[in-house]
């Protein structure tokens, strides 16, 4: 039977990461920890699932995550986010398909968010994820902070069962992230040379907001619903203005 690595990548989550690491105990064969040297209980409570927990200052979400795998004795890899865990059912089909793993490159499976107060059943759903793969055949690639596993091949089976994602406990933790995300985003968009104009920030923010709010159906999900569509709109249009004051900024210094 193939074995599985669990991959996780933490910074002060003593709130959420021991029930990541006890939902991926059932289904896994090691779990391996690389923590942005926290500052609360998070080793120690990691400490109690596992002793492969590395310290490493951190170096963006994609190079964090792939470190993490480096690090892995099996070829392959289950990767969670802290605030992640597998349901019920999810881990049903791991185990299920866990001793025909070759058969496939790749597992995605889709994640249901708990936003606040309730679960998001349309605007953030299904939200799609490859997250059990071949570390020879897939890697984390994307764009900072928004990573993404990339997998060599179309050969990817769906898994049935959701990542359940504890994400935001309050609108301030969210636009706390939002802030430090988008300082991310706006960095990444610079240093990959892409076309900004003023139109850029109101237009990509206005598709976003229509995307989730009416052609994902957020209305849907009540009130929760409208916060999470806005947030994502000022998400979209503040990432898009720092690129444009970013720029401005070095030509004046330039000057």
């Amino acid at each position: 039977m193939p074995k599985i690595s669990a991959c996780i990548i933490s910074f002060n989550e003593e709130k959420k990461i021991e029930a990541c690491l006890q939902s991926l105990q059932p289904v896994v064969d090691e779990i391996i920890v690389v923590d942005s040297l926290s500052g609360d209980n998070t080793r120690e409570i990691a400490a109690k699932y596992t002793d492969k927990i590395y310290q490493q200052k951190f170096l963006g979400h994609v190079e964090q995550k792939n470190l993490a795998v480096s690090k892995a004795s099996h070829d392959w890899i289950l990767s969670l986010d802290c605030d992640e865990r597998l349901s019920d059912q999810l881990q049903d089909s791991i185990k299920h398909i866990k001793d025909n793993l070759p058969s496939y490159d790749a597992y995605k499976m889709p994640r249901k968010t708990f936003y606040v107060y309730r679960w998001l059943n349309h605007c953030w759903y299904p939200d799609k994820k490859v997250r059990l793969f071949n570390k020879h055949q897939a890697r984390w690639g994307g764009t900072n902070p928004h990573d993404k596993v990339l997998v060599d091949s179309d050969n990817i089976m769906e898994l049935k069962g959701d990542i359940l994602h504890y994400s935001f406990d309050s609108i301030s933790a969210h636009i706390q992230t939002l802030d430090k995300f988008t300082d991310i985003g706006a960095r990444e968009i610079l240093n990959k040379g892409k076309r900004v104009n003023l139109f850029s920030p109101l237009l990509h923010a206005k598709w976003t907001f229509f995307r989730l709010y009416i052609l994902r159906l957020g209305f849907l999900d009540g009130f929760a619903g409208l916060v999470v569509s806005m947030l994502s709109f000022m998400h979209v249009f503040v990432k898009y203005s720092k690129v444009i004051f970013y720029q401005r900024s070095n030509k004046r210094s330039q000057k």
